[in-house]
């Protein structure tokens, strides 16, 4: 994944907040497959925030790994606000951060656990629980760059309005 100039920028400020703040960060996710993680850690220093990632791409690894209800699953599908949130709370669980961002979704090419591609839902876990919904279309890894694009746009937003 090749990272635009204006969001290895947002990288940068995502992690000069952080460490000015002396919080952490942690992803656990799903549809981005790694991606997140990876753009969040491009920049030089990102070990002086970043704790670690983890991958749940099936739902069994949702709820071993990170804590997910199964009863959450089975009500509201994978593809859904409250297990982004849940996946959120279990990676903060998991490595002791301060912020968790968790990404769900489909990628397609077609629909998922009766969610069609594109739909996606990225949540924000710590001090504050932020969830957005995307409605995304274009091929698998479009969907996907776009999320972690989003996600990271998002936080950084986020980091900035708590910074007032």
């Amino acid at each position: 994944m090749e990272l635009s100039k204006e969001i290895l920028g947002l990288v940068s400020d995502i992690h000069d907040s952080l460490r000015t703040r002396g919080e952490t960060l942690s992803t656990a996710e799903s549809l981005t497959a790694g991606g997140l993680s990876n753009a969040l850690t491009i920049v030089p220093g990102a070990s002086d925030v970043f704790l670690g990632s983890l991958t749940a791409y099936r739902p069994e690894i949702k709820v071993s790994h990170l804590g997910v209800d199964e009863s959450v699953i089975a009500e509201r599908s994978v593809v859904s606000e409250e297990v982004a949130i849940a996946m959120g709370h279990g990676a903060n669980k998991s490595f002791g951060s301060t912020w968790a961002i968790a990404t769900t979704g489909v990628a397609g090419p077609g629909p998922s656990d009766g969610s069609d591609a594109g739909r996606v839902f990225v949540a924000f876990v710590g001090p504050i629980v932020q969830v957005i919904e995307l409605s995304l279309s274009g091929e698998r890894e479009v969907v996907r760059n776009a999320t972690v694009a989003s996600a990271i746009a998002s936080f950084a937003r986020i980091l900035r309005q708590r910074d007032r």
